[in-house]
Parts: C-alpha cells; sequence; structure tokens
C-alpha cells in the first residue's frame, strides 16, 4: 500500500462517525477490547493521562502533552479529529506518527479489521496505543474522541483522568440534558485513580463526585484550587496570574493560546501537573512555563483562535456548540472592530437552532458547508438563519466564502472562520 491507498482504505472499509455520525459508533467497548487483545494489550506498556469533557479537552491535551515534553519526558499525544493530515491524531513530542507505520499497521492487520470489523475510530485508538508502545514513551496524554464512558479510549487505566467544562454536544448520542452528558463523561473515572474536574458547574458537580466516591477515586474541582485571574492579553498570547492557597504561585504565566475560554482550561491542566508530580515526575516550574508558552511550537496545535492573516485580520476557531460559540462571540465583541465577516458553517447533528440565536444580527455572514455527509447545505444553513434576522450568501466551500469575505473587508475589519471543525479543517490557510 501507498500511504494514499491505506487512507482510503481506512475511510472506505471502516465507519466512520466524523463524515457519517452516529451510525458509525459502537455501544461498546467490545471491539476496542478484541483489537488491543490481539496487539497484546499495547495501551498496558505506558503511563497515561486520559481528558473527557465538552471543551476545553483538545486545548488541555496539548497544553500537558507540552509540559511533560518540556519537562524531558517522552510524550505521546492521542487526539481526535484531525485538521489537515490524518496522521496528526497520534504524535510523539509532537511528531506525527510516521506513513510508514501505518501503512504496516494496516497492512498486517487487514485479516484482524476483518474479522472484528471495527469503526474507525476503534481501529485508530488501537494505532495510536501500538504506536506508542512501540515507541516505549514514557507518558501519553489520551483524549476522549466522544463521551467518556463507552468511548474508545476508555480501556485505559490512567494515572489521573481530567475532565473539562460541560455543555450541551451530541445530545442525540450522549443525553438531552447536562446531567445526562456529565454521566457519559464521568465514566472515564476510574477505581482509586485521581480525577480533575476543571471547573465547577453546580448543577452536576455532584455527578463527578458521586462516581468518583463509588470508585474511592480522590477527586479535585481544580477552580477551587487555583485562582486564575487575566493580567493582560494580545492576539497571540496572554499572561495570567495563578494564586493557589492564597499565595502567589505564577505572577505572569504566559499561555500561547488567545482564547479568553482558555481561563477555565488553566485550573484543570496545573492540577493534573501537581498529581503527577505527587505521583513522581519531575516537573520544574521552567517546563509549566515552556509549555504552556510554546505549546504550538511543541505539539503542532492549531485551530484555536489561530491568527492566520494579519491583513486582513483573520481568526479561526474550532468551537461548534452552544458555548464554544457563546465564547467566541464574546471574544469577537471584546476586540471592538468596525466590521466582522463571519464565514460559518456546521455539522447537521448539532443544536443548529440555538448556535444561530447566539450570533449577533450585525455580523456580514458567509454560510458555507464542509465536504463531507454530515455538513448541513450551505442553502439549507442560510435558510434557517434568516429566521434569526441574519443574513448573507451562501458558499460550496469555506475557501470561497473567504475569498469573498476578503473583497469586503475593510483594513479595521476581522475575518472569522468556524461553526465546524471542519469548516476550519479544509481552510487553506492554516
Amino acid at each position: 500500500m501507498t500511504y494514499q491507498e491505506c487512507l482510503t482504505y481506512l475511510y472506505e472499509q471502516l465507519p466512520t462517525f466524523h463524515r457519517v455520525g452516529s451510525s458509525a459508533l459502537t455501544k461498546n467497548l467490545d471491539n476496542t477490547l478484541a483489537l488491543s487483545a490481539a496487539l497484546d494489550n499495547p495501551h498496558q506498556h505506558f503511563p497515561c493521562i486520559h481528558i473527557a469533557g465538552t471543551n476545553g479537552k483538545g486545548s488541555s491535551s496539548n497544553l500537558l502533552a507540552a509540559i511533560l515534553q518540556s519537562a524531558g519526558y517522552k510524550t505521546g499525544l492521542y487526539t481526535s479529529p484531525h485538521l489537515k493530515e490524518f496522521t496528526e491524531r497520534v504524535k510523539i513530542n509532537g511528531e506525527d506518527i510516521t506513513p510508514d507505520f501505518l501503512i504496516r499497521f494496516v497492512e498486517a492487520n487487514i485479516p484482524l479489521f476483518q474479522k472484528i470489523k471495527p469503526s474507525f475510530f476503534e481501529m485508530t485508538v488501537a494505532l495510536a496505543f501500538k504506536y506508542f508502545a512501540d515507541q516505549k514513551i514514557d507518558i501519553a496524554v489520551v483524549e476522549v474522541g466522544l463521551g467518556g464512558r463507552l468511548d474508545s479510549t476508555n480501556i485505559i487505566t490512567p494515572l489521573v483522568s481530567l475532565i473539562t467544562n460541560i455543555s450541551l454536544d451530541h445530545q442525540n448520542i450522549l443525553g438531552d440534558d447536562i446531567v445526562s452528558i456529565a454521566g457519559e463523561k464521568a465514566g472515564i473515572i476510574k477505581k482509586q485513580v485521581p480525577v480533575v474536574i476543571g471547573k465547577t458547574q453546580p448543577d452536576i458537580a455532584a455527578v463527578f463526585t458521586q462516581k468518583a466516591t463509588a470508585e474511592k477515586a480522590p477527586i479535585y474541582f481544580a477552580d477551587q484550587e487555583y485562582q486564575v485571574t487575566l493580567v493582560k492579553q494580545d492576539l497571540n498570547q496572554q499572561y495570567f496570574k495563578v494564586i493557589k492557597e492564597s499565595e502567589i504561585l505564577y505572577q505572569d504565566l504566559e499561555l500561547a493560546l488567545a482564547g479568553q475560554y482558555q481561563i477555565y482550561n488553566l485550573p484543570g491542566v496545573l492540577q493534573v501537573v501537581e498529581i503527577l508530580k505527587q505521583q513522581g515526575f519531575i516537573i520544574p516550574e521552567v517546563a509549566v512555563r515552556t509549555g504552556l508558552a510554546r505549546v504550538n511550537q511543541l505539539t503542532g496545535f492549531k485551530g484555536r483562535w489561530q491568527v492566520v492573516s494579519q491583513s486582513p485580520l483573520t481568526i479561526c476557531d474550532t468551537g461548534h456548540n452552544i458555548d464554544g460559540v457563546k465564547q467566541i462571540v464574546e471574544q469577537l465583541r471584546s476586540m471592538e472592530r468596525p466590521r466582522v465577516h463571519f464565514i460559518f458553517g456546521v455539522v447537521n447533528d448539532k443544536d443548529v437552532n440555538g448556535i444561530l440565536a447566539l450570533l449577533p444580527l450585525p455580523y456580514n455572514y458567509y454560510f458555507c458547508q464542509a465536504q463531507l455527509p454530515r455538513a448541513l447545505p450551505a442553502p439549507e444553513l442560510a435558510r434557517l438563519a434568516a429566521n434569526y434576522g441574519l443574513k448573507g450568501e451562501t458558499y460550496s466551500d469555506v475557501n470561497e466564502a473567504y475569498v469573498a469575505a476578503v473583497a469586503a473587508a475593510g483594513p479595521e475589519d476581522v475575518i472569522f472562520i468556524g461553526g465546524s471543525t471542519f469548516v476550519v479543517a479544509e481552510f487553506a490557510g492554516i
């Protein structure tokens, strides 16, 4: 197989959630366990951190990986979905899995795939864990794909679990309300394994404490341990003061991610670092500072409030649910630009009406769609948007929309690209 033939096989032979949605999901861990057993249970050969949540799990995963890299550990990082290239899903010290390993893995295991018939995601998890084990990493940071309890990554027993902010998303799979969704995320809490809750949400805090109590797992609500205050910010980074137990821990902690919502991720990341140190990991302050300040270079992280052009100022963000879009709109408002040109596309299993209700009337809208079956057609999105007084033209893809936005934008305007990870992924500017 060539690399491209290998990818074609994976996408054509196995159901993929990012293309077809919930029909690609398996409702148990049986396939993942069977694959893992046939591969000598690679997930048992390295320590790891497990991260779930609705918003913030991708940022938190990359931040922790960058800190561990900076501390000198050979660090695996598993995230999903990818933006530009499949190999981005599996990294060691910021380097993508090699196409050669991917090809050899698929060729060697086609009979196994034909027997077990795993989903695309189940296969990818097995691939990642085999790669990490073969490369003898020191530790892995593993991001949950969807939910937690039944996610393929949930075969691991981590050193510590982190659950970031919870909000409504994937209700057709995880449940119609935030308590049900929190229950699915709480499924990653393991017996006697410390769990960190990044943000205290009173409506669902009991879901986590009850599960932790049942599993005899120490639980930490990180925002009650660390008080984080924004000191200053610009388009490319921000600085925070961090207080713990009434003492200033950091006066000017630099973070190379500019979205205001990162203030919710920092406490959880810092609490996980503290727990790892208690378990014997050597993570000096300089490693924390370097990891946070250089996360993009260290892990190749993209798509979170990413400035892709200064003229006109163009920003993209993969936030794609009600809470994520709410934070994006707040950030855009804080910029006080004359006009916002909002390039927008969604997938059809989101709460599209709930998202549209958050969008400001004065923005200039450019409705587009990603090139996958789950994408909501741009004309249908524009029709729904009109119900909320939102006006704009439709475009066949994000790049056509961007050309139109650039032509219309004034020198002080801002162009924003988002609404879907897949819209951002197809933008040629990143």
